[in-house]
């Protein structure tokens, strides 16, 4: 696929730099460093959203759901902060 684009003049010296290390095009160089980057970090979570359009979160691996009753049960109690010394 044939197209332009405009990136900022230090994104083109580093992709013009890594293509001449590699002994390939501009344009190959950009591919292959886009296809590395895609692999990189972190998975994205599994983010759904409830029938009224409110995000809802996975619990973290091992964690228990934080559930309506939970929330009923704090709303009750006095919240205290911890120290941190």
């Amino acid at each position: 696929m044939r197209t332009t684009i405009t990136i900022d003049d230090d994104v083109h010296g580093f992709v013009t730099n890594y293509a001449r290390a590699k002994g390939i095009s501009l344009s190959a160089a950009l591919g292959e460093l886009l296809r590395r980057a895609e692999g990189v970090g972190e998975p994205l979570p599994d983010i759904r959203r409830s029938p009224n359009g409110f995000p809802l979160f996975p619990p973290a691996s091992g964690e228990a759901a934080l559930t309506d009753k939970m929330v009923k049960k704090l709303e009750g109690e006095e919240f205290e902060p911890k120290s941190f010394a």
